[in-house]
């Protein structure tokens, strides 16, 4: 189905299936110049593609966090004209890391129809192992992460087996907590822990202990943008040819 996105594209009500919105919702977004349009197919048919399924995701994710309309269109008129998807998705990522858990539940049928395909048994516990979803003690009914859907499907057009993704997910996780350990350690012996004992005003004090949770939009974008020149790092032997652009 991703390859078939690729080269066709998905019309309007197709878009709006897959991203969970109303096509009203999309001509809407078009209107005030959040999506860009869509391209003009035979028969002079709209054609939307994997970019225009991640601005809606970020479009939701900015509205989740209390934006208005005006200020998503500000936004977005500063990010740079050439993101693709899989920038868009990064960028998301990264918008949603500092806002609670907001897990969305629904069937299996709805799942699929964002998904835009069917999805068998194997793929579900591809999903699950990928944080996804979580199954429900009711049949067919999920928790999903609607930041992580459109993400998990492509990946299942990749030739990775449910093994290899639950090895990659220790492997993540061991690592991001020990990261997240000494970044706090460095905040709570560096920052915290001398100022607390220097200051004795109440506010300035509650004002510093809510730092941390301001600096962690900053520390995910530095952990995601130094993982990423790792990653151009180690591929460049796998991958000769290469210069580091295409990278992960």
């Amino acid at each position: 189905m991703t390859h078939e996105l690729t080269a066709h594209g998905l019309t309007v009500d197709e878009l709006a299936a897959r991203a969970g919105v109303t096509v009203r919702t999309i001509r809407f977004y078009s209107t005030r110049g959040l999506l860009p349009p869509p391209e003009i197919g035979p028969r002079r048919v709209g054609r939307y593609g994997q970019e225009h399924l991640s601005r809606l995701a970020l479009i939701e994710e900015l509205q989740q966090q209390g934006m208005t309309l005006a200020a998503i269109e500000r936004y977005l008129r500063r990010l740079p004209t050439d993101l693709n998807a899989q920038d868009l998705a990064i960028h998301r990522a990264l918008v949603a890391s500092w806002t609670p858990d907001a897990a969305e539940e629904i069937t299996r049928e709805q799942l699929e129809r964002r998904a835009g395909r069917p999805l068998e048994e194997g793929d579900i516990d591809r999903l699950g192992a990928m944080d996804v979803l979580v199954r429900t003690d009711e049949p067919d009914v999920y928790q999903v992460d609607p930041a992580l859907v459109h993400l998990g499907v492509r990946l299942l057009d990749l030739p990775i087996t449910l093994e290899t993704i639950l090895a990659a997910r220790s492997v993540v996780v061991e690592h991001t907590r020990e990261a997240a350990r000494e970044l706090s350690r460095l905040f709570r012996e560096e920052v915290w822990e001398p100022y607390r004992q220097r200051e004795t005003d109440p506010e300035q004090v509650e004002s510093v202990r809510s730092l941390s949770a301001h600096m962690q939009p900053m520390v995910v974008q530095a952990l995601v943008t130094a993982f990423r020149r790792s990653m151009r790092e180690e591929l460049r032997p796998v991958f000769p040819g290469e210069h580091g652009d295409g990278a992960p």
